[in-house]
């Protein structure tokens, strides 16, 4: 795979994180840099490096298919590489190849997917720390955190009446679960007089999912009261009343662009999408409009305060209960005379009982537990632990709950388990475990053969691929993303057989023709799903292998496929260059596929000469085939 900004050690951290949702149509994530401190259920100290809470909207509506298929279309199609961006150059026998040392639209795609996960009923990894009486989103347990947060507006309110009320707040909730965060302490007449950063630029420049969907079905109106002062803001769930004709989940997002103007919404096909540019198009609109311009720097640090006091004061010492009561609610169900921490031991010692394959065990992915049973309490203990990077606990709790999935033949249950436990045990402190790739393969096999579910055999793949690449185990990564590659998503296979063929030109021998074999396939796929550019980038890297190397069909499939990609990008210049080499060298190609070749170059070469553009007419077909 190619290199990438993040190590697998903080990608999977920054990838799985405590959500909390709160009644506004913004999203973003806080990262905390220092060391935060917690207790595990033997009240001994556990330390988080670099929390990352993520804070979003929320929607009573499941994610699309169709706009998240959008979404990642849009953020491959808006990453390119940079112009000028000097390649590096690899020396494997008798080839000096010019490649990209990163593929950011990979990441990219990567970083969408993983965040933009539907949640599942088999885990809580992005389920919700609350809860209420709506089926969707998914929460994490029943007992609700709720913080509750006075808005007040300094340049409009009544500062006297807003501590008032948060002192009514402070008694009805406690010091603990309501906070006054005051903002907007100059007026907009100001905002010109003083140079001070866009807060939000930085998180209006990822795509939401939730913002695509909340105008998918329809427009969407901005209301607000201009007669209150404040507004209370509750960190707990939703608004159970429909406001405006319109629920919850289509109410606008206060910084989003009228959605009217974009007609780009609809999809041809699981990839294909009719406008690539709307990415470009939003960024664009974006850049000249400034938020957030009545907030001054005391007001930034109020609302980074607030995420602290939020965090300290209310989420970890919720999040650090939740583990207590679930590990003592385990202890008294199972009848264990000590907490699942110390008698990791005692379970994972003496003789080991022989598993079922999976192809001996029986279909039952539609099995579902009561939300009480103990088996998804240890799954619960797990996932949270998880969340907070307390992975020795969180593999003794996966290992265990693997156990009771796998006896009662609930396999959707026992892939999830398996995988996190994979995960965990490779993100271990201090002296690992041995990473159990066999964890990782059955469960990819299981999500995708018996429970039909590809989008979360991908994320194994995803994660297992980095974690084997991160361990020099090239070849076995290169095995797992080509693995993954079907009929259901050119996309998708087209990004793994690129990360494949990179897997292959990094190994100690580098495979220098599997490298150019796999980018062809990969400029295929990338071309079935619309990714024109990627297509025509992916060609014009494998071309450095086959040129001049005897491979003469293979040359001018290349050449051919080049010229088209150029010719639809309007690149006529290097359209026609590449038509040109197939013309100019001795060929094994027909007298009929050399007519044909013939035409399409003079074409070419009369649209460059007077501008004209239509439809290339070239009914043949070139074959990799040498005699």
């Amino acid at each position: 795979m190619a290199q990438c900004v993040q190590s697998v050690q903080e990608l999977i951290p920054d990838s799985f994180v405590p959500c909390v949702t709160r009644l506004s149509d913004f999203t973003f994530a806080f990262y905390f840099h220092a060391l935060v401190h917690m207790r595990d259920p033997n009240n001994q100290l556990h330390v988080i490096k670099n929390l990352k809470i993520a804070v979003s909207n929320i929607t009573t509506q499941p994610p699309q298919p169709g706009a998240i298929r959008k979404l990642l279309n849009d953020v491959v199609s808006g990453s390119q590489p940079a112009e000028g961006l000097v390649a590096n150059v690899i020396t494997a026998g008798d080839y000096d190849l010019n490649l990209s040392a990163t593929t950011p639209w990979f990441e990219s795609y990567r970083e969408t997917f993983l965040q933009s996960m539907p949640a599942s009923d088999h885990e809580f990894l992005n389920h919700y720390l609350h809860n209420n009486d709506y089926s969707y989103p998914k929460w994490f347990i029943p007992n609700t955190l709720k913080y509750y947060v006075l808005l007040h507006d300094v340049s409009a309110g009544d500062e006297q009446r807003a501590e008032s009320i948060y002192e009514e707040m402070k008694q009805k909730y406690g010091t603990q679960g309501c906070y006054l965060l005051k903002i907007n302490s100059r007026t907009s007449n100001r905002a010109s007089d003083e140079q001070i950063p866009d807060p939000w630029s930085q998180y209006l420049q990822k795509n939401s999912i939730q913002n695509q969907e909340s105008c998918e079905d329809g427009p969407c109106t901005i209301t607000s009261n201009k007669n209150s002062d404040s507004n209370l803001l509750s960190l707990d769930g939703l608004d159970n009343e429909v406001k405006d004709g319109l629920p919850n989940n289509f109410r606008a997002h206060p910084l989003q662009l009228d959605p009217s103007s974009d007609s780009s919404n609809s999809i041809d096909g699981p990839d294909h999408v009719k406008s690539t540019s709307s990415l470009h198009e939003t960024k664009k609109a974006n850049a000249g409009i400034i938020h957030g311009a009545c907030l001054t720097l005391t007001d930034h640090d109020r609302i980074r305060q607030f995420i602290q006091e939020f965090t300290f004061r209310g989420l970890l010492p919720h999040i650090e209960k939740t583990i207590r009561q679930l590990n003592d609610q385990l202890i008294s169900r199972k009848g264990l005379s000590r907490s699942l921490f110390s008698a990791t031991k005692k379970w994972f010692s003496g003789s080991k009982v022989p598993e079922k394959s999976v192809n001996e065990l029986k279909n039952t992915s539609g099995l579902l537990y009561p939300p009480e049973a103990p088996e998804l309490q240890i799954r619960k203990m797990a996932d949270l632990c998880f969340l907070v990077q307390h992975y020795d606990l969180a593999y003794s709790c996966y290992h265990t709950a693997k156990k009771d999935f796998l006896n009662d033949q609930a396999m959707l249950y026992a892939a999830g388990a398996l995988e996190m436990a994979a995960v965990s045990a490779f993100l271990q402190p201090g002296a690992p475990r041995p990473y159990p790739a066999h964890y990782m393969d059955t469960a990819i096999q299981t999500y995708r053969d018996i429970c039909k579910n590809m989008v979360l055999a991908e994320r194994c793949v995803l994660l297992s691929a980095e974690i084997l690449k991160s361990q020099g185990k090239y070849s076995e990564a290169a095995a797992l993303l080509i693995r993954l590659t079907s009929e259901d998503s050119d996309l998708r296979s087209a990004l793994l057989l690129e990360q494949a063929a990179h897997c292959f030109i990094n190994m100690k021998s580098p495979m220098v023709r599997k490298y150019a074999f796999h980018m062809i396939l990969a400029g295929h796929r990338f071309s079935k799903a619309g990714q024109k550019k990627h297509a025509l980038r992916c060609y014009c890297q494998a071309m450095q292998v086959y040129k001049g190397k005897g491979w003469s069909l293979a040359e001018d499939h290349i050449n051919f496929t080049i010229g088209r990609q150029s010719y639809t990008l309007r690149q006529l210049d290097n359209a026609v260059s590449a038509f040109r080499h197939i013309l100019i060298n001795e060929s094994k190609q027909s007298a009929a596929q050399q007519g044909a070749f013939l035409r399409e170059y003079l074409y070419v070469y009369k649209t460059r000469l007077f501008g004209h553009k239509s439809e290339l007419h070239c009914p043949s077909t070139v074959l990799i085939k040498e005699n």
